[in-house]
């Protein structure tokens, strides 16, 4: 079972950049699950497969990962491009596109 290290991604729901600065240390699911006969539920004796762990920077959760022997993925984030906008620039004489409003 591998962990995977990985940098929080920003929730599609919001425009902010809450949350997204810790670097999460996940555990890959080593056992299959299975459903209860009685509930129907799916589960598995697997409780490392809940576990996060939140760590402030890259280097930290890969020390930690070192230290403790575990297999570990890292994935880098990839760049945001930020592009400044105005509302001004919907209203430009020499904007290209049509205004359709």
């Amino acid at each position: 079972m591998r962990a995977r290290i990985y940098k929080q991604p920003k929730t599609s729901m919001q425009s902010g950049l809450a949350n997204t600065h810790d670097w999460v240390l996940e555990y890959g699911q080593s056992e299959q699950r299975r459903q209860d006969p009685l509930m129907g539920w799916f589960g598995s004796g697997d409780m490392q497969s809940q576990l996060r762990l939140k760590f402030p920077s890259q280097e930290e959760a890969v020390a930690y990962a070192q230290r403790e022997g575990i297999a570990y993925d890292l994935e880098l984030p990839v760049a945001r491009i930020h592009r400044p906008k105005a509302y001004a620039d919907n209203f430009r004489s020499d904007r290209l596109q049509n205004w359709t409003h």
